[in-house]
């Protein structure tokens, strides 16, 4: 693993501009004056420092930071993409081989954290099976099995490349969650933290108390509450709640707004546009679907249950604006619950089950060692399913109906999407109206030369 510091190395322009948002409420003058008068690196620190110790944190949001993220875990990278607030540029699974990228090779400690005496022998075997895995998948692309399914047998230890961009308060809950909390038990995420903290206390010194006085919050509160011990995942994706009306509290929400009325008066407002126009409600519908805003979206929720592989859930947790639920990695779930390639079930669907069976047996083999779980999410495969919960506003689902109902899409979270698109519309037409493809809301495709074609049939 390899962090680097891509932006944000200009210590004392950085300090000065959080300097400045921090005086810039409470001192004479405008902006620039206030900009000015920060001059001085120490007392800029000092101010900074007594600012975020009260508490109003907002001010380091200023203050941005890119990293370069090489050879970390596919664990790791579903680790940090939960962060809403950061951003990701991620190598793709689907246009690379991922065959001779490399993973990750923890120390197996007992439940104590301390490292067994037959860790080099444990490790030895754990390689072992890692590259008979790389050598499983090479074997997949030679019968034609595109990347994007063969990764599905990829370990979670396997390496990528990202750069992440995020301002420093969320850098703070990052490497804090990171160093403290449940994250810390996973050998990988807690170094991880480690790395990203000392480069804080070279470039961004005014976090380095606040991390520094946070105490342990790794026990897991919930362990008593783990009564259902065989998980199975869910059978499709479900929604299990929504707003009522939806369609009708998206129009009265658009019309109380413009008309700047109180919500009592819209019935009579409604009744005026009925004489002008009867199809005014599929008409209001679609000005909201052009609307850069779509505002009125948002006061509509919709929660569903999602069966996904974990190499898929990547994809779907990076919708940022959505209340996503993720089982954490440990305790351990069933790796015998898994997902299998349509692609996959063509040409080597007995090797493929062959391979989740010999994965689970190992796994197996090493809980018998007695060692620590978090040592073991390691053995979790792409294709692993999990069950997620998520609850979305319409205007986030009409975005991700857009980009993941595209043709182009995974065809895993495409039929996601399409359900959840297919499950809106029963309970919400009119909304319904504005879901689904570029290509089929708007009859235009962004993709240019790499369109597939679909919108010249439309």
């Amino acid at each position: 693993m390899r962090i680097e510091l891509l932006n944000g190395k200009d210590i004392e322009n950085r300090i000065k501009t959080v300097a400045t948002a921090g005086k810039l409420s409470r001192t004479k003058g405008n902006v620039f004056d206030v900009l000015e008068s920060c001059n001085d690196y120490e007392k800029n620190l000092k101010l900074i420092n007594r600012i975020i110790g009260m508490g109003h944190k907002t001010i380091v949001e200023h203050d941005y930071f890119v990293f370069a993220l090489c050879d970390v875990s596919l664990l790791l990278e579903q680790s940090i993409i939960g962060y809403r607030l950061t951003s990701f540029t991620i190598k793709s699974g689907r246009e690379v081989d991922f065959g001779h990228v490399g993973y990750y090779i923890p120390d197996f400690r007992n439940p104590d954290g301390t490292v067994k005496k037959n860790n080099k022998q444990l490790q030895k075997k754990y390689c072992k099976h890692l590259d008979y895995l790389c050598e499983e998948y090479g074997k997949l692309l030679e019968q034609g099995v595109k990347e994007e399914d063969a990764r599905f047998i990829l370990s979670y230890a396997s390496n990528t490349n990202i750069i992440m961009g995020l301002d420093a308060r969320e850098l703070e809950k990052m490497v804090s969650d990171f160093l403290y909390g449940k994250k810390s038990r996973i050998q990988e995420l807690k170094k991880f933290g480690e790395m990203l903290l000392e480069i804080i206390k070279e470039y961004i010194p005014y976090l380095v108390p606040q991390i520094e006085a946070k105490k342990d919050y790794s026990e897991d509160v919930f362990q008593d509450y783990y009564i259902n011990k065989k998980i199975v995942p869910y059978s499709k994706t479900r929604m299990t709640h929504y707003t009522k009306d939806a369609d009708e509290v998206i129009l009265r929400s658009a019309l109380q707004y413009r008309n700047q009325c109180r919500e009592e008066d819209i019935d009579q407002i409604e009744k005026e546009l009925e004489k002008k126009d009867p199809n005014w409600r599929e008409t209001v519908f679609e000005k909201l679907k052009n609307s850069s805003e779509q505002r009125e979206f948002e006061q509509v929720q919709f929660g569903f249950e999602v069966p996904i592989s974990l190499i898929i859930l990547k994809h779907f947790t990076r919708h940022r604006m959505h209340s996503l639920l993720v089982p954490d990695f440990v305790p351990l779930w069933d790796v015998r619950n898994y997902q299998t390639p349509p692609s996959v079930k063509k040409v080597a669907e007995k090797k493929y089950q062959e391979i989740q069976e010999k994965n689970a047996k190992i796994l197996d083999a090493f809980k018998k060692e007695n060692i620590m779980e978090e040592d073991l999410v390691y053995f979790y495969l792409c294709g692993q399913f999990v069950n997620v919960m998520t609850t979305m506003n319409g205007r986030a689902l009409e975005w991700i109906s857009r980009m993941r109902c595209c043709t182009k899409a995974h065809w895993e979270i495409r039929s996601i999407a399409r359900d959840m698109v297919k499950q809106v519309r029963e309970v919400a037409p009119l909304l319904g109206t504005c879901l689904g493809a570029t290509c089929e809301v708007f009859h235009t495709c962004p993709e240019g030369k790499e369109s597939c074609g679909r919108v010249n049939e439309r």
